[in-house]
Order: C-alpha cells, then sequence, then structure tokens
C-alpha cells in the first residue's frame, strides 16, 4: 500500500520507519515547504504543501497525521475527502467537536479512520483484554490507570506547541495519558459518569496540567479510578490494573520510568503483565514476563508496535473491516479527558452524554 505522512516533526520518523516495514511511503505533507523537502529527502520520498494534490498524485492509501494535536482535523478531512484512509496519532484531537468532523468525514467518504494506539499491540496488553473476554475475571468491577512520570523544562521547550491550550490542547491528560486511558476503556467498557480534578504542581513555566485524578462510572457497572501524573522525578512507571467481579486481578505495566519521547529518549523496559491472579494461571506470569523482555531484544522498539498498528489498520483496508483502534475509539479517550478538565471547571460529575 501507499502511504503518506502530514507532518514532519519527532514522532514522523518514527512512523516512516513503520511505514518502511509495512508497506510503500510515497510522500510527506507539510505547510513548510522547506521543512517538508527536509524530511522527504531522509526517506527519499517526494514533498507535498496540498494533501489533495499528494493524495491524487502519489495514489495514497494511507494518510498518517503526525500534526500537533489542535491541528489533526485540517489535513485529516482533507486526506479522508481526496479518498485516502486515515490514521491519526493520538489523541484523535483535543476537542470533541474536531473528533466528529473527521469521524463524519470519514464515514461520507466510505473510508477508514483509526486513531494511533500502539500499546493495544503489546502482547502484555492484549493477554489483559483476552482473558476479560473469556470470562475469567468475570464481570471487570474495578480499572485502575497509575501513571507517574516526568517530563522536564528542556521537553515543554523542544516544540513551540508544546504545554499550552492554544498548541497542545492539554497537558498529561492529552499528551501522555491517552495511552492508558485507551486501554481502560478497551477492557472496561463505556463510562457513564466521571469527578475529576487537574493541577500544576511542579511545572511553573507551563499553562496545562501537569497531573490529574479522576473517579469513574462504567456503564457495566464496574467503577475505577485514574492517577496520572508528569510531576515525579524520576519518572516510576506506567500500569493499567483491572479486577474481576470474581476476586481475580490482571494488569499490565506499559511503562517502566517515564515515557519515552519520540526523538529524544528511547523505551526503558519492556511491557509486562505484573498482575496476574487468575485462579490456575499464577505460575505463567513470570514466563510471560521473560517471553516479553526476550522479544523487546529482537526488535527495534521504538517503531515495532507503530509498524503493528499500522500493519493492522491496512488489512482493515484491504478486507474492509474496522482497525483494532478506530476513530470512536479515539473520541472516547477524548471525552474522558475533556470530561476531567469539565469536571474541574463546574467542580462537580459530569455525564458522558452531556458531552
Amino acid at each position: 500500500m501507499n502511504i503518506a505522512l502530514i507532518g514532519y516533526g519527532k514522532v514522523s520518523h518514527l512512523h516512516a520507519k513503520a511505514a518502511q516495514q509495512v508497506g510503500t511511503l510515497v510522500a510527506v505533507y507539510g505547510r513548510d515547504a522547506t521543512k517538508a523537502a527536509a524530511f522527504a529527502q531522509q526517506y527519499n520520498i517526494r514533498p507535498y504543501t496540498n494533501v489533495a494534490d499528494m493524495v491524487a498524485t502519489e495514489q495514497v492509501d494511507v494518510c498518517i497525521v503526525c500534526t500537533p494535536h489542535p491541528a489533526h482535523r485540517e489535513p485529516a478531512v482533507a486526506a479522508l475527502e481526496a479518498g485516502a484512509n486515515v490514521l491519526v496519532e493520538k489523541p484523535l484531537a483535543s476537542t470533541l467537536a474536531d473528533c466528529d468532523a473527521m469521524i463524519n468525514a470519514a464515514k461520507k467518504a466510505g473510508r477508514w479512520l483509526g486513531t494511533i494506539s500502539q500499546r493495544r499491540f503489546y502482547r502484555s496488553s492484549q493477554r489483559v483484554r483476552e482473558a476479560i473476554d473469556a470470562g475469567k475475571i468475570g464481570n471487570p468491577s474495578l480499572g485502575m490507570v497509575n501513571l507517574l512520570g516526568w517530563r522536564d523544562e528542556a521537553y515543554y521547550r523542544s516544540d513551540p506547541w508544546r504545554g499550552s491550550w492554544a498548541g497542545e490542547g492539554g497537558g498529561v491528560l492529552v499528551n501522555q495519558a491517552p495511552h492508558q486511558l485507551d486501554l481502560l476503556l478497551w477492557y472496561m467498557g463505556e463510562p457513564e459518569e466521571l469527578f475529576g480534578i487537574w493541577k500544576n504542581i511542579n511545572h511553573p513555566y507551563i499553562e496545562v496540567d501537569d497531573t490529574a485524578v479522576a473517579i469513574v462510572k462504567f456503564k457495566n457497572g464496574g467503577i475505577g479510578n485514574i492517577v496520572v501524573s508528569n510531576s515525579q522525578k524520576p519518572g516510576i512507571y506506567g500500569k493499567v490494573h483491572i479486577h474481576g467481579q470474581n476476586g481475580a486481578s490482571i494488569g499490565v505495566q506499559t511503562d517502566g520510568g517515564s515515557m519515552f519521547v519520540a526523538g529524544m529518549t528511547t523505551i526503558q523496559e519492556p511491557p509486562a503483565n505484573d498482575l496476574w491472579t487468575v485462579p490456575g494461571e499464577e505460575h505463567l506470569l513470570a514466563g510471560w514476563v521473560a517471553e516479553e523482555a526476550a522479544h523487546f531484544e529482537t526488535i527495534d522498539v521504538m517503531s515495532h508496535f507503530f509498524a503493528e498498528q499500522l500493519r493492522d489498520f491496512c488489512a482493515a483496508v484491504r478486507d474492509n473491516r474496522p482497525p483494532l483502534v478506530t476513530g470512536e475509539d479515539g473520541r472516547r479517550v477524548v471525552a474522558l479527558f475533556q470530561a476531567i478538565y469539565e469536571s474541574t471547571r463546574m467542580g462537580g460529575v459530569v455525564r458522558f452524554a452531556d458531552l
């Protein structure tokens, strides 16, 4: 399949490497012709400053949107209207209105829209979902997200759009937490109500959240709690744990230390199932951890899981089926962090039906 990139920032390089593993990388779009040309030269592809022209000229099957969050909507809609299928970096957008515009454009064009959430493709993450689907824990009754990391001033100064409402749409909730929030929703299902609060604890040079806490009520009768922060130095971990109605507990540590920064840092530890009390399966945990660690030694950890998601998305396009992570899935994550912002603003419980 012919694959094109929209945007030429740090994460675009990871997606370029992934695209080369999965299909044919043909082009890059960017508003700045000079920067687009420089990026294109690195990968021997062609630069464009018009999305529709790029899609038509290069016969693009899939566009990957890698621009800053508030700038996802315009090029994504343009690519969909031009006939490409579109995979958008997380979060799908910073507002629900932008999410809906992309989802509606995909439906109107008869094309597929997906959202990057490469941690769904960790074997340890999938094992949790498989256990839930197999009924091994009964009804998922308690879901817990803990993301305790660190971002310093150099990180926020590394790109002009970081750390502002206009440029990024939020802080830790928008940039780091979507990975774990997506897993929480994948495991627990649709949320119904939420009470939350965000703070800026120790990053006075940014205007957005570096810490947030929330309590969630789910439609399946379960409850959840969310603790996400970029204020722990050094970073500690990212985890999603699910506790079932039958008493069994399962979970995944998606990140050890702070989450990696594209183009600046690397993944520090392999992901692993760090909690597993399913009766008769407790002894399997050590083997799974060793297996995943060994697998990590054989792959390019920075691009491999982007490639796995892109491979699924391209297969979905070929087979005319939904990808594992859809545009609607991306919207649910945006609704979750927007509910925390709204709950903080109003000082009360937010119903998702009202968003």
